[in-house]
């Protein structure tokens, strides 16, 4: 699809938020000069379909982004009762330059928010390897009454970022979900939670550090 080609590119960079870590040598941020290539090996969910998910990659290989669509939920009111979860996973296959390994040091979450008083509305994401039992989750909760953009980050400190392995490739998975809870005041009341824009002004950004690999006797 074409909304995969760049959904791919902007997989490369979650790839390493979680990967089991191999020792670079001694650490840099300067990002590699060649361009990442990712490979998108299914996009799902129902934050995300077809064609509803854009990816693109900085020109200085230090961050890349994910614009959305559809991603929406919502309860209260007439909404369907299963629209009060959305979700979106991207497992993705990333191509590193020869040389350098990766991490995600930080990720920025945006969108809308209209939550009656008594509503909650919650962001979360976890990020983990194909075949890895280990798996990073971060969440934030906001509480109605709300009406307003909301933004939540993520941040890793330097010391304790996971770096993708040197010389190995695997899928990278990213789950993100939103869910609303209905609000006290009356059941007439819809409140809802976005993560997307028509104007690209909104999207979630993922921060990389680099680190060059050691050299293979």
């Amino acid at each position: 699809m074409a909304g995969g080609l760049l959904l791919s590119a902007a997989a490369a960079a979650l790839l390493t938020a979680a990967l089991p870590a191999h020792s670079p040598s001694s650490g840099f941020d300067n990002p590699p000069p060649d361009k990442i290539v990712i490979d998108v090996a299914t996009v799902n969910g129902s934050g995300c379909p077809e064609d509803t998910a854009a990816v693109a990659v900085s020109a200085d290989n230090t961050a890349f982004t994910v614009t959305y669509s559809e991603y929406l939920a919502q309860a209260g009111g007439g909404s369907d009762p299963t629209a009060y979860r959305k979700n979106c996973q991207l497992s993705l296959l990333v191509h590193v330059p020869q040389g350098f390994t990766y991490a995600v040091a930080s990720a920025d979450y945006r969108g809308f928010a209209s939550l009656q008083p008594g509503a909650t509305g919650t962001q979360k994401a976890s990020y983990y390897f194909q075949g890895s039992s280990d798996t990073a989750y971060r969440s934030h909760r906001f509480t109605g009454p709300y009406d307003d953009n909301w933004q939540a980050t993520d941040t890793t400190d330097w010391a304790q970022l996971v770096w993708a392995p040197c010389g190995v490739q695997r899928n990278f998975n990213i789950n993100t979900e939103l869910r609303v809870s209905a609000g006290t005041t009356s059941p007439n009341d819809v409140s809802f939670m976005t993560m997307d824009s028509t104007d690209g002004d909104i999207s979630t950004v993922y921060h990389l550090a680099w680190k060059e690999c050691p050299e293979t006797p």
